[in-house]
């Protein structure tokens, strides 16, 4: 199968769960979109330009609460919280970026994830906003004053179309000239200074986009879940999207969002199944991990590298 043909069939399945789903369902498929979303985002600087952020849950978490936070101070519209969750996410993943990128490989896996728990700390003192116990929605975001996401088909559709217009957006980049030059900075960083260029400024741009989408996911997990909490933020949850794009495979858009509603998807049932699911989760995501391209080469996909 096509990559095209395959992106075709995930989405319009995705499209067709509200046919039959009911309420349970499409919030579970909603929360795995979510994710597939802010997998997508890392995805983008992990396949494309190598770089491993153990931080990137903290960009989502910022998103989050930037809508709780406008929330509590009156602003109930998404079209005013959502860009201002992605502009603090981004300006987060800008601050933190240009010093992390002054670093590589296990370094910058460090210090992404020392900003990360720094952010998530942060977030635990904020005792007007919950502090420690999380902060409770009074409902869902607004959209010029409707409350459209507050019924679940609307707010699944509003998902998958942000989330399919992520995939797109980062499939672009992924295949311009920048993302070519990412793509030339991961594969051989001497190299590309040698031609004169410094992968620096790129990897900095990839960063706060990725940091960007990370903080619209945020923006739909705080509506989904009508709560914010520092949790969301922990580098526990940056981990678990590392598996989803790994189980994935990193090096196309669509292998994040494959990966993320395998493992969120396979979490629930087994679940479902029994209390020691986390035995059987293990040696299945190994093995999805040893399949060389992660779910989308065992669904047909071509292999990545």
């Amino acid at each position: 199968m096509t990559r095209a043909l395959l992106a075709l069939a995930v989405f319009a399945a995705l499209a067709a769960v509200p046919v039959f789903a009911d309420t349970a369902l499409l919030t579970l498929v909603a929360r795995a979109m979510i994710f597939a979303l802010a997998a997508v985002s890392l995805g983008f600087i992990l396949g494309q330009g190598g770089l491993v952020s153990f931080g990137h849950a903290a960009t989502m978490g910022i998103g989050a609460y930037a809508v709780g936070i406008l929330m509590e101070e009156g602003v109930r519209d998404a079209l005013v919280a959502f860009p201002v969750a992605m502009a603090a996410a981004g300006l987060f993943a800008l601050v933190t970026g240009a010093i992390s990128l002054r670093t590589r490989g296990v370094y910058f896996i460090m210090i992404t994830l020392a900003f990360g728990q720094m952010a998530f700390f942060v977030t635990q003192s904020l005792s007007a906003y919950g502090g420690d116990d999380g902060l409770t929605l009074a409902a869902r975001s607004t959209v010029a004053g409707a409350r459209w996401l507050k019924d679940p088909k609307t707010f699944h559709y509003v998902v998958l179309g942000l989330l399919a217009l992520t995939v797109l957006v980062c499939a672009m980049l992924a295949r311009s000239p920048f993302g070519r030059v990412l793509a030339a900075g991961r594969d051989n960083e001497r190299r590309l200074r040698a031609l004169g260029v410094d992968p620096y400024a790129y990897r900095l741009v990839a960063y706060v986009i990725a940091g960007g989408f990370a903080g619209l996911a945020g923006a739909l997990y705080a509506n989904l879940t009508e709560f914010v909490s520092p949790a969301y933020l922990s580098w526990h949850r940056s981990a678990e999207f590392i598996v989803m794009v790994v189980a994935g495979g990193p090096l196309s858009a669509l292998g994040p969002v494959l990966g993320a509603l395998g493992v969120v998807l396979l979490e629930d049932g087994l679940a479902h199944l029994t209390e020691h699911w986390r035995i059987i989760f293990g040696p299945l995501l190994v093995l999805l991990v040893l399949a060389r391209g992660g779910l989308k080469t065992l669904l047909g996909g071509r292999r990545d590298g």
